[in-house]
């Protein structure tokens, strides 16, 4: 059985490192639209017809289960592929909720911050205005961010001034978690976490994505026979990029069982 993997790049690759940490008993497939990335920056019609190329090829080379692992790319495609084929098919959202939830007793305003494209789409208002009853979430675009982990700029020198700068217009004593809700931004939870102060929670949605996936196999009846072996693709088909994804899944990889280690 062969899971599929699908971004507009190297985001989706934070969700299928955590998949490969809690179903290591599946394959992979894992395909990027390099043709077109950034998806932030597309018309919703755009990026609905990118995605629906990438997947009908991803079709074709047998997958059991699809994830889209990209907040923007669900937002627009996810109820129309769900309707095209008869596959689980799983997407991603900002961990909204959870974040809500947890800032419930502190008082505290919850910073969501994703892609321009996603944070102004329906999908997003109508979560928002589900689980906001008090009114204490806040929105941050934060588009460079995409194109500095396409080019794996993860040098805290680069990264600590344009986070200061971003967040430089919000007073984080007030706020008490901060959702990465794009599939790019997790690759900089470390670097967030060395310079937000203590009381700021950093959440995103891979977790509860891969737990929302585990569930959906058991419901269909598909059992992990694999080794968790990963196939990468590329819509381009560049020999450069699907080595930049392999160094890009070691390095989160590494850094999420870094985190694992430090909880033990």
């Amino acid at each position: 059985m062969t899971i599929g993997f699908f971004d507009s790049g190297l985001g989706g690759l934070s969700v299928l490192a955590e998949s490969l940490r809690k179903l290591p008993d599946q394959d992979y497939l894992y395909m990027a639209d390099t043709l077109h990335v950034p998806y932030g920056s597309k018309t919703n019609a755009e990026v609905k017809e990118y995605v629906f190329q990438a997947v009908e090829r991803m079709m074709a080379e047998g997958i059991d289960a699809l994830v889209v692992a990209c907040n923007t790319a669900t937002s627009i495609a996810v109820e129309d592929l769900r309707a095209m084929y008869d596959l689980p098919i799983v997407g991603m959202e900002p961990a909204v909720k959870p974040a809500v939830e947890m800032n419930r007793a502190t008082g505290k305003r919850v910073l969501v911050t994703a892609t321009l494209l996603t944070l102004t789409m329906p999908r997003y208002y109508a979560l928002v205005n589900r689980v906001d009853e008090g009114g204490i979430v806040d929105s941050l675009p934060l588009p460079e961010l995409v194109h500095y982990c396409e080019n794996l700029q993860f040098d805290p020198d680069v990264m600590v001034p344009y986070f200061q700068s971003k967040l430089a217009p919000y007073n984080l004593d007030d706020y008490g978690i901060i959702v990465l809700g794009c599939t790019h931004y997790p690759f900089y939870a470390d670097i967030l976490r060395s310079m937000l102060p203590p009381h700021i929670g950093i959440v995103d949605g891979n977790a509860g994505t891969v737990r929302r996936l585990s569930a959906l196999l058991n419901r269909f009846g598909i059992a992990g026979s694999g080794s968790g072996s990963v196939t990468f693709r590329c819509m381009g088909n560049e020999p450069a990029y699907l080595d930049k994804m392999q160094t890009a899944l070691a390095f989160i990889s590494e850094r999420l069982e870094a985190r694992e280690n430090s909880k033990n």
